[in-house]
């Protein structure tokens, strides 16, 4: 079957679909480009295509050869309109002013919050009040169709994710994840993609792939943009940021740097029955931290053609947390037997670099192109944490049992990855991409036990680890897209084989594993007629374990809660396959199907007789989800904008576990109301109202119930419309709280989880700077860099 399947990757551009497309660009009379002119395909008064022109430049795909119409309209330019013939290679559109609108107010473009392709969907953060004006991980988790649960994993449509920041993968798991996000300003993203079934060119881990993408200045000349925040809840954080950007001719130069100081709490209640003896332990931390972010940028024009940038971006966080845990310990007639305190601080830094160069040419007006990039990513944390444990008799007197410790922890992580993407069209109209990857991962990670008495500490080597883990993969894809009469396909096959090596030298325990795996796709779109169209995609993809999963260190919160991870973690495979129906394309309707194997996930383990109880991680069995997803926007008046999400689907979870096993099965609902209200255009005076509702769900042993939040916001434009400011306030009603249950065979136990949600944010946007018309028209990396993370 391999052989077949590595023959198939051989002649796919043989077999791609004719895709007829017309590339042109729009200027004035000077022969500056026309940033978001619309462009119009007609034919026989019949509608065929539409786009907007990105820095003057557009293309539109047409089903046939033949006389077309083709129009291009612009506030403050008379309208141009033009019959051509096609097949033709491309065109050029020159607007004359319009001395009517010139004084009057443009009217600018907006995207709508919620936009959908044929592979993925948009959400506009720009455009949410909502979203903007705090970080880009608040942002993230407020994208429709997205979960966070109580470990800050992510999902989209409940199937795992891997993050990308503007075409990149992020190389982070856990809490790091989050740290960095909540560094970067969420005015400096311009949308956030969904990628339900990721097409070839992304890597193939990850059930689905969101994709970050910041904001592009493409303006001529230097521009600076200001941003400020402040967020109040039970304590106060603050960000600020700036970023900047500075085109001319050949040379263009841009940057950003971000501040955020966090303080929050998070409360983490576990009630756990061990047959003879029942623990209630209320628990909260409190975190504080401070992050920088900042990237630095620089694409420089060899030629017309050619293109070459260099990129740095890096990432430091300070922090520590505290925790306080009151333990009491009763027999089932609650009777008190004995109370635990426990106390915990640690101190955490984080360091992340990348440092990136790329190399773009273009051939044959554009027809072929040749994208290089070359990535070096060092990346760095350290904690040193302490824990407390005091026992107390139901008197108050104190036992002799105490528990005092210092487990200081180092990660450093090297990643090198390379790669190259060819663009190319066959006979001149099938548009074929073809690409290599190679990625090496080195992972070193120390983590070191004492016991403290006083200032003196006492290292204990058997609870000590000293863990290296190092992975390599090399990849290659080809992807084709084309038109064949109603029919828009898109399809690709990658290949990757991994090697990685997993070595725990303080337990002389290794752990191998190659294997070659190879990742079809497909995209099927039918245009049924203008108003109704198919569509229909399947993707096979990998979900390979975070690094920090595979570390077998243990690490104690106390004598009885321990963690630890397991190094003989296997990869999950994940089918997904995707049926869907929009009408003007709008309203969309899709039924889906997720069945993964080999799930691995987190799971606890309590010990009944010892009264320990530890978290780890597993490979467990099958875990399917298959639902129906409805979106839909609606205009009831000219001012009142409304986005509806509804999802209803079934799970199924079944595996064997610990000496028996589990077959359970679970009907939800999930749904998110976004409304959006222009109260005054002239002064930009908006508000918005979101609303979200998660049903039970299902992972493995764990039953979770149902959640829910309401956010309100208003923005307004200040400064003569070159400014912003927005309050926003979350969780209003303080309902985004989690409860988990554990019912299986002697395992019973329950958890509240609750993060500080309801706050409220007063932000403020700036813009400065001015255009240089004198100008020459050219497509520029910045653009590149833009195409690549679509």
């Amino acid at each position: 079957m391999k052989k077949i399947l590595l023959f198939f990757l051989m002649i796919l551009p043989g077999l791609a679909f004719s895709q007829l497309r017309l590339k042109g660009k729009v200027t004035d009379a000077a022969g500056h480009p026309l940033d978001a002119a619309t462009i119009t395909l007609t034919k026989d008064h019949k509608h065929i295509a539409s786009a907007f022109a990105d820095l003057g430049n557009f293309n539109v795909v047409y089903p046939a050869n033949g006389i077309y119409i083709l129009s291009a309209t612009l506030v403050g330019y008379q309208p141009v309109q033009m019959q051509l013939q096609l097949p033709k290679d491309s065109i050029l559109l020159v607007m004359q002013p319009d001395s009517k609108h010139l004084n009057e107010v443009t009217i600018a473009y907006r995207r709508p919050l919620i936009e959908r392709k044929i592979d993925r969907v948009s959400f506009n953060v720009e455009n949410s009040i909502l979203a903007s004006g705090s970080s880009a991980w608040e942002a993230l988790i407020k994208t429709p169709g997205l979960q966070v649960n109580t470990s800050n994993d992510i999902t989209a449509n409940r199937k795992t994710v891997k993050i990308y920041l503007d075409g990149k993968p992020l190389q982070l798991s856990g809490d790091d994840l989050p740290a960095y996000l909540q560094g970067l300003p969420s005015d400096q993203v311009a949308r956030i993609e969904v990628f339900s079934n990721p097409p070839a060119q992304f890597e193939a881990e990850g059930a689905s792939v969101i994709n970050i993408v910041t904001k592009k200045a493409k303006k001529q000349g230097f521009n600076v943009t200001l941003n400020g925040g402040f967020t109040q809840a039970t304590y106060s954080g603050y960000n600020a940021s700036t970023s900047f950007n500075y085109r001319k001719d050949k040379l263009n130069v841009y940057g950003s740097y971000g501040f955020a100081h966090r303080h929050n709490f998070q409360d983490h209640d576990t009630y756990i029955d061990f047959g003879n003896s029942l623990w209630g332990s209320p628990n909260r931390n409190i975190y504080q931290s401070d992050n920088h972010n900042y990237r630095v940028g620089l694409d420089y024009q060899l030629k017309d053609n050619q293109v070459l940038g260099l990129l740095v971006t890096g990432s430091n966080r300070k922090g520590n947390t505290e925790g306080h845990t009151l333990t009491r310990i009763t027999n089932k007639q609650l009777v008190l037997d004995s109370t635990l305190q426990t106390d915990n601080f640690s101190e955490n830094s984080g360091n992340q670099y990348t440092y990136n160069l790329n190399y773009n040419l273009k051939l044959d007006s554009g027809k072929r192109s040749l994208n290089i990039d070359a990535d070096y990513s060092p990346y760095q944390t350290s904690s040193d944490a302490y824990a407390d444990n005091l026992s107390f008799l139901p008197d108050g007197s104190r036992t002799p049992n105490m528990f005092h410790i210092y487990t200081p922890s180092r990660q450093h992580i090297d990643i090198y990855s390379g790669k190259i993407d060819y663009n190319y069209k066959l006979a001149g109209r099938w548009e074929v991409t073809s690409g290599l990857k190679y990625s090496s991962t080195q992972s070193y990670n120390d983590f070191d036990y004492y016991n403290r008495d006083g200032s003196t500490l006492t290292a204990i080597p058997q609870n000590s680890n000293h863990f290296t883990y190092n992975e390599n993969t090399a990849a290659a894809y080809t992807s084709f897209s084309g038109v064949i009469g109603q029919w828009t396909l898109q399809a690709g096959l990658r290949g990757e084989y991994t090697r990685t090596r997993g070595y725990s030298v303080t337990l002389d325990s290794l752990n191998r594993r190659n294997y070659l795996k190879l990742f079809p796709t497909l995209f099927a779109q039918y245009k049924l007629s203008d108003d109704h169209e198919l569509q229909l995609n399947y993707a096979y993809r990998i979900d390979r374990p975070e690094y920090n999963r595979l570390n077998p260190a243990k690490r104690y919160s106390s004598p009885y809660n321990i963690y630890v991870g397991n190094p003989a973690l296997q990869p999950a495979f994940v089918h997904n396959i995707e049926f869907g129906y929009t009408y003007k394309q709008l309203y969309n309707v899709t039924a889906y199907y997720t069945a993964t194997h080999d799930l691995f996930t987190n799971i606890n383990i309590q010990d009944n007789q010892t009264k320990v109880y530890y978290g780890t991680h597993a490979n467990l069995g099958l875990s399917v989800i298959a639902g129906l997803r409805i979106s839909a926007p609606f205009h009831p008046t000219t001012w009142w904008e409304v986005n509806v999400v509804a999802d209803a689907f079934r799970q199924h979870e079944k595996s064997a576990y610990l000496s028996g096993s589990y077959d359970y099965h679970l009907f939800s609902f999930a749904g998110v109301l976004n409304q959006a209200f222009t109260i005054n255009s002239k002064n930009g005076l908006k508000a918005e109202i979101n609303s979200v509702y998660n049903g039970p769900g299902l992972q493995a042993i764990y039953r979770s119930g149902h959640n829910s939040e309401i956010d309100a916001g208003i923005k307004t434009n200040i400064f003569g419309g070159k400014g912003t400011l927005r309050l926003a306030v979350n969780d209003i009603f303080n309902t985004n709280v989690d409860k988990v249950n554990i019912n299986f065979q002697d395992q019973q136990s329950r958890f509240i989880h609750h993060v500080e949600s309801r706050n409220a944010t007063l932000s403020i946007t700036w813009r400065l700077g001015r255009n240089v018309t004198a100008s020459r028209s050219r497509t520029t990396a910045s653009e590149e860099e833009r195409k690549r993370a679509q």
